[in-house]
């Protein structure tokens, strides 16, 4: 696989028409799905939840929360929780593209935003939220010995859950899921 620029990210994703679902506005969620230039390679910026959060405790998560009645788009509430979360203000991410809406196990329907950081500023984490920013090189998540599917029983449904061995503990779940959404799209755009 060659090299993924961020030219090649943005080309994909504006050829890209997500799937928006049917929305209930109450169980409504959006994620920044965010890619970071450190050492002129990409990486990908997860959270570990904080222990004390109402939902996924613990868990490698993109930041993301509830939409808001204030918040004017997807991008606006992913924004404002990236923000909220590690203290990345909106002048410092430039929006790529959003993927397909997809529907979690908890009910809500989660929007992905993705963007990008050239220079990364200081965070500023919010601890009741998040426990540890990591920045895992994006090229990992392509590479097929770091990923495997499980079947998993989640509320009495089987389901086939991804998980990528990128780091001490697995992602995995609708984060996975995600990834491998943005991964799959830039493989077949590449293909193209």
């Amino acid at each position: 696989m060659s090299v993924i620029t961020i030219q090649h990210i943005v080309e994909t994703l504006a050829g890209h028409l997500p799937v928006a679902l049917a929305q209930n506005e109450n169980r409504k969620a959006c994620v920044m799905v965010t890619l970071v230039n450190k050492g002129n390679h990409l990486h990908l910026l997860l959270t570990k939840r904080a222990d004390s959060v109402e939902h996924h405790k613990g868990q490698i998560s993109f930041p993301g929360g509830m939409v808001d009645d204030e918040d004017e788009s997807n991008t606006a509430t992913a924004l404002r929780e990236l923000e909220e979360e590690i203290g990345i203000s909106r002048s410092q991410i430039t929006i790529l593209g959003t993927l397909d809406d997809i529907h979690i196990p908890s009910g809500f329907i989660v929007t992905p935003v993705v963007g990008y950081i050239n220079t990364l500023p200081k965070l500023r984490t919010n601890a009741a939220e998040v426990a540890e920013v990591l920045f895992v090189p994006f090229e990992k998540f392509f590479d097929p010995s770091l990923r495997r599917l499980e079947d998993r029983e989640l509320k009495g449904v089987q389901r086939r859950v991804y998980f990528y061995d990128v780091w001490k503990e697995p992602v995995w779940g609708a984060t996975a899921y995600i990834i491998k959404q943005l991964t799959d799209l830039l493989l077949s755009a590449e293909h193209h």
